[in-house]
């Protein structure tokens, strides 16, 4: 995988590449119409606005899917969250933690990844009671949402999990407006495990997906 430092300047966007290891955590600043994205310690100016932290934690699902023009293939390689959802975002009052835990098609996952995918909140609100987002495959989101339910039914802290049915680098992704609408969200709602996705919250367990609509819904 490799770390990129963003710097978001009205419509203009400028990259440069750096080494990155598993489990760096990035921080997006934006101030004065301009965004940031660095790992965390590095030095930047103050913000003369009061931001709100949110950790987002990746785990990959078509969300972060990417095409590889080599074999045609749309697989999860690492995360796109950086280059195709943050950098379209202008967010002065907000600071985005990044953590990049894993980058695994749903279908793929073991209770052991299930674990470690709640291993990772646990330790992420014991540090810092900010609120979660959790970018996750939507074909087994519902069983990672509900693990983290019953083994931690009052969370501290916000923690939303969401997906897209169609991955980001596609014009015609919904992992835009789930992931804004997640990030909006968690700073908005009580502590608990929920779900954003559509335009809709559901709070765990108490949704499903529906394969036919291609959305969730609620338990009837």
């Amino acid at each position: 995988m490799e770390e990129s430092i963003f710097r978001v300047d009205l419509e203009v966007v400028t990259q440069q590449g750096l080494q990155m290891g598993r489990d760096k955590v990035y921080i997006l600043r934006c101030e004065r119409g301009s965004a940031f994205l660095g790992e965390q310690g590095d030095h930047m100016s103050e913000s003369r606005f009061e931001k709100r932290m949110v950790l987002v934690i990746t785990t990959g699902g078509t969300i972060e899917k990417s095409y590889c023009e080599e074999d045609g293939s749309v697989q999860n390689r690492e995360s796109v969250l950086r280059t195709k959802l943050l950098s379209r975002l202008r967010l002065p009052y907000t600071d985005i933690r990044v953590v990049e835990i894993m980058a695994k098609d749903s279908l793929n996952m073991t209770d052991e990844d299930r674990h470690f995918i709640l291993d990772k909140i646990r330790a992420s609100w014991k540090s810092q009671k900010t609120p979660i987002v959790v970018l996750h495959g939507t074909d087994t989101l519902e069983k990672t949402v509900r693990l983290c339910f019953e083994q931690e039914p009052e969370p501290p802290v916000p923690v939303i999990f969401t997906g897209a049915m169609r991955p980001a680098g596609f014009d015609d992704s919904d992992a835009q407006q789930n992931f804004t609408e997640a990030l909006f969200i968690s700073q908005n709602v009580d502590p608990g495990f929920y779900l954003s996705f559509h335009g809709r919250l559901f709070k765990a367990p108490s949704f499903r997906k529906n394969p036919t609509k291609r959305t969730f819904e609620p338990l009837s």
